[in-house]
């Protein structure tokens, strides 16, 4: 069973950057799709980017295309969000969460996913 860890959460400015991990352990990384989701206070947790287990395959959620990059260093066992042009709207808890798979497909809905680490917070200031 797989173990996920997310990391890099924090304080940003509006407009800046950051770059969130999830590293992994206790499975073969390279079984499962990856995804990234987010909850703000009050709010349903909502999906944010996904990527195939093999990282041919990548979606986003409108809000922010354009903005936001995930990818997967398999030999690392390790998923990435890079986070740019970040707004006060994107202040959330981040969580990373993995879905056993057997192909090459991404996956949006959170009821897709087996397994989840306990997230990272990001706070955008204005």
């Amino acid at each position: 069973q797989v173990q996920l860890e997310e990391s890099g959460g924090g304080l940003v400015q509006a407009g800046g950057s950051a770059r969130l991990s999830c590293a992994t352990s206790g499975g073969t990384f390279t079984i499962y799709a990856m995804g990234w989701f987010r909850q703000a206070s009050g709010k349903e947790r909502e999906f944010v980017a996904a990527i195939s287990r093999m990282g041919g395959n990548t979606d986003y959620a409108d809000s922010v295309k354009g903005r936001f990059t995930i990818s997967r260093d398999n030999a690392k066992m390790t998923l990435f969000l890079q986070m740019n042009s970040l707004k006060p709207e994107d202040t959330a808890e981040y969580y990373c969460a993995a879905v056993w798979s057997l192909g090459d497909g991404v996956f949006t809905e959170r009821q897709r996913y087996n397994y989840w680490g306990r997230g990272t917070r990001v706070t955008v200031s204005s």
